[in-house]
């Protein structure tokens, strides 16, 4: 069962377009990869029925659809260890391809409807050194989303919109302390469907002016699955519950001529994530492997993150746009270990559009997630094997390839 798995989910999930630092993917069309994320209040394409399903009964009428491809990059993070040179090493390089599709129906009277299928939180971290293997060999969640939404628009300034988040979880976790002298091991497989919903609401007191709120529910992820434990000592069952925080995104969009500037204030509500606790089909806490059966506390925060795209109209056929944020990690120091050794970021993207004809367009976007480097000092008498020095080069790179037409 892949319940470190969801830590990976936790982090990002939630708000599958609106979350802080983490294993969590926003950027889940042309726009938001190019926009830095902040694609709520001025959103208006497909990719509307993910981002503000309000803002569908907003765009032009009939249907439209997008479906992208983004690759993306994580270097390798370096750890130093302050105390023992060869507890340093560096994880892998990580490589991925993500799929994602948007469609919005033609208006059916003051109703629409959209459909998106996005994966908003994964990716993987994998280390071969003895010292972070012993906690965090491999940390792999491969996260779906299916997520149908409707809206309604009560005039041409306001409008609601809501969906149904089907959220499908699967993950690996790994490690192996042999390195260290200890016959400590685990392997641990699972998956879960779990449920949520949204909400999204768009006022537009002038034609420039666009003012809106999205809000993404809380969802228990309850991973379950197999755990090999020592080598075999233990091979049964396991789960894990672990909450998909909250989150709340308030944007505004002004358009200016051929320009729109948009700044989007997320709050992501991660702080109900207090602890990980295993669960296996036996009690495990008398055995020598106790220490996989004791809660494992995480004590998240929750933060914001602050965003702000531009978008020109430079020709009837070429749209440019750029994005920049600062997105704040929940992982507090005392917490923090290799699974995801997070940090406070910033993010610098570009990106265009092209019109092929009034009915396709294709675009090209990058992204740069740029992390601060962190100094842990967790080490302990008690936690032997937490991390006790500097990481370091934490970045990831997204190339996202798009196609929209319109019906």
């Amino acid at each position: 069962m892949k319940n470190a798995v969801k830590i990976a989910t936790l982090l990002s999930l939630s708000a599958a377009t609106l979350l802080a630092s983490g294993y969590r993917i926003p950027e889940q069309s042309l726009d938001a990869v190019a926009k830095s994320a902040a694609n709520v209040a001025g959103v208006n394409g497909a990719d509307a029925s993910y981002y503000n399903p309000a803002n569908m009964s907003f765009i032009d009428n009939g249907a439209q659809i997008e479906v992208g491809m983004t690759y993306i990059n994580l270097p390798k993070v370096s750890y130093t260890d302050a105390a023992m040179a060869g507890f340093s090493g560096d994880s892998k390089v990580e490589e991925f391809l993500m799929p994602t599709m948007h469609y919005v129906s033609p208006m059916v009277g003051n109703w629409r409807y959209g459909l998106s299928i996005v994966a908003p939180a994964g990716l993987s971290k994998r280390w071969d050194e003895a010292f972070p293997k012993a906690t965090a060999q491999e940390f792999t969640l491969k996260v779906i989303e299916v997520n149908p939404t409707a809206s309604y628009r009560f005039s041409d300034q306001f409008s609601v919109g809501f969906g149904a988040r089907g959220v499908y979880t699967d993950g690996v976790v790994k490690s192996d302390a042999a390195g260290l002298g200890s016959p400590a091991k685990r392997d641990l497989t699972g998956d879960s469907i779990d449920f949520g919903y949204n909400l999204a609401l768009s006022y537009k007191p002038i034609k420039e002016l666009t003012l809106s709120s999205t809000y993404r529910s809380k969802v228990d992820l309850t991973v379950e699955g197999d755990a090999t434990l020592v080598g075999g000592l233990y091979k049964g069952g396991a789960s894990v519950t672990i909450p998909l925080p909250a989150s709340l995104a308030l944007a505004a969009a002004y358009t200016m001529d051929k320009t729109t500037v948009e700044f989007v204030f997320e709050r992501t509500y991660w702080s109900s994530y207090k602890n990980l606790d295993f669960n296996y089909d036996v009690d495990l806490t008398a055995t020598a492997m106790a220490g996989f059966d004791r809660p494992i506390p995480k004590n998240w925060k929750d933060v914001n993150a602050y965003r702000i795209g531009i978008t020109h109209q430079y020709s009837d056929t070429l749209t440019l746009m750029a994005g920049f944020a600062i997105d704040k990690t929940p992982v507090p120091s005392t917490t923090l270990g290799f699974e995801l050794p997070d940090a406070d970021a910033k993010l610098y993207s570009i990106g265009f559009e092209y019109k092929l004809n009034k009915q396709m367009a294709i675009g090209l976007a990058y992204l740069y997630d740029d992390k601060d480097e962190r100094t842990i000092t967790n080490r302990s008498a008690t936690n032997t094997t937490a991390p006790y020095g500097r990481f370091t080069d934490e970045a990831a790179h997204l190339i996202t390839a798009s196609f929209k037409y319109k019906f």
